[in-house]
This record gives C-alpha cells, structure tokens and sequence, in this order.
C-alpha cells in the first residue's frame, strides 16, 4: 500500500482561502485553529463547513508529539513564536506521519515552517514557495547588547528595560525533495 498524502491545515490557509472540499486529499485541522478563527466569517464557515461534511477532520495531537514540537522548536529558536494552534499543527502533523500518512503542512507561517523543516516534516505555502533556509535565532537587547537564549520567555531586556529584538544566528540551506 503506498502512502497515504494528507493535508494538515493551519489558521493561515482558512484565512489564505483554502477550501478542503476542493482538494482530493484528506485534511486534517486542530480544535485550537478553530479557536483562532473566530473573528473571520468566511474562513470559520469554510472550516465548519468543511469538517460538517466529512472533509475536514479535527483531531487534538497526543501530548508526546505536542512535547516533541517544544523540544524542536526551542532548538530552533522559535518557541516564543508558536501560538498553541501552531504546536498542536506540527504535532498533528508529526503524528500522522508516524502513522504511515505523508502529510504536508499547509501553512504561511515562517516559524511553523521553520520547525516542520527542524523536524522533517513537509509543507507548502499558498502564496510563496516558503522558506529556502532553516534559520536559528537568538534574543538580543539592541540597546545595551545582552543576549538571551531565545527559549526563555523574555520580551524585556533585565539590565535596561528595553524591549528584545531576535536575530538569525546561523542559518542552513533546506534541502527540496
């Protein structure tokens, strides 16, 4: 039996006008995009909609792929930037994955992609064609020069208040299949 091909759908997609009914592979979402849509009409009926009739499945990831996409993106130094609907895409993802589905993460978000590449997972962008190179970050105060790890959850420099900046530190090409 081949592989199965599967789309794993974040908030941006609903919002970027993907339509799971338009798409002949399954798709799969989190309750937390859901969540996330709420102020936007027409994506959250393409969301409903879409999960009324079957297409769209909503499933919340096991905790030990949720654990596995914090680890993940602590290394890469996104953490701070994935909102809990992110983790739980990537974890989702994850768990197909091991699940025997070939699942592509349709997503516009550079920290989510960023983290999929950390983890091997594939995905695609509705608009561009995502990101050419995995980025490694690190916090910086731009006023007085201190760094951070970029897995504490900081925003304010401890020596002179000003607010934190990031910057890549290292970056590595991303291999395209």
């Amino acid at each position: 039996m081949g592989e199965r091909r599967s789309l794993v759908l974040d908030t941006s997609a609903f919002i970027g006008g993907f339509d799971p009914s338009s798409v002949s592979e399954e798709t799969y979402s989190v309750p937390e995009v859901e969540k996330e849509l709420l102020e936007s009409f027409i994506p959250k009926l393409r969301f409903t909609t879409s999960v009324e009739s079957g297409k769209l499945k909503v499933i919340e990831p096991q905790q030990q792929y949720i654990n596995l996409v914090k680890k993940a993106s602590e290394e890469v130094g996104d953490a701070n930037l994935l909102s809990s609907a992110d983790i739980s895409i990537l974890a989702l993802a994850a768990q197909l994955k091991d699940k025997g589905h070939n699942p592509i993460i349709i997503t516009e978000d550079y920290s989510i992609q960023n983290v999929a590449e950390r983890l091997k997972l594939k995905f695609a962008s509705l608009t561009n064609l995502g990101i050419r190179y995995q980025l490694f970050w690190k916090q910086y105060c731009p006023a007085c020069g201190k760094e951070y790890q970029t897995d504490r959850e900081i925003t304010i420099c401890e020596n002179c208040g000003t607010e934190l900046k990031r910057k890549p530190v290292k970056r590595k090409p991303i291999k395209r299949d």
